[in-house]
């Protein structure tokens, strides 16, 4: 397992995945190639994004790939948070093909994700989930997750809100 930058290399790979996920809401949402008129255009966008030229944040974008060299996941790793981000969005949005899920890859992308932030030099970094996903909530808590307020949305949807810290070594 590793986490790759995307690139052209895994552009078939890419869409087999977004396949995958049909019409559910895919996270994160980053990964989605749908508005795009080509991979080359999808990818110059993350770089933008990377770089903070967007109205975007800037963020890192990573596949998870197994050692059959298939994505099985994807994270976004914003290096800065903003007033939507505080509250709803935090640091990372992570997801795992639902075909497979329930394997410890959701664990592993989030201590690598976290391996990244301390990279960036991000010491506090907040991840946020669904009140309801109980799967996310277990893999925040394996890696060090500590339970902040939860937050409502204007909509009413309740978000749990973690701290984790990573120290540079």
């Amino acid at each position: 397992m590793k986490l790759v930058k995307p690139s052209l290399e895994w552009k078939e790979q890419h869409k087999v995945y977004m396949e995958e996920w049909g019409s559910a809401r895919m996270v994160p949402s980053s990964m989605d190639l749908s508005g795009f008129h080509t991979y080359e255009d999808y990818l110059d966008t993350l770089d933008e994004r990377a770089k903070g030229k967007t109205p975007w944040v800037p963020s890192s974008h990573y596949f998870l790939v197994n050692n059959d060299h298939q994505i099985v996941g994807m994270v976004d790793i914003r290096h800065e948070l903003n007033e939507f981000l505080r509250t709803i969005g935090g640091h990372i949005g992570y997801g795992i093909l639902p075909s497979e899920r329930n394997k410890g890859y959701a664990t592993y992308l989030l201590k690598e994700a976290l391996n990244k932030c301390k990279e960036l030099h991000i010491n506090q970094v907040l991840i946020t989930c669904d009140e309801d996903n109980i799967g996310s909530t277990k893999v925040i808590l394996n890696n060090g997750g500590v339970e902040d307020d939860l937050f409502i949305t204007e909509e009413g949807q309740m978000r749990r809100r973690f701290w984790i810290s990573v120290k540079e070594s």
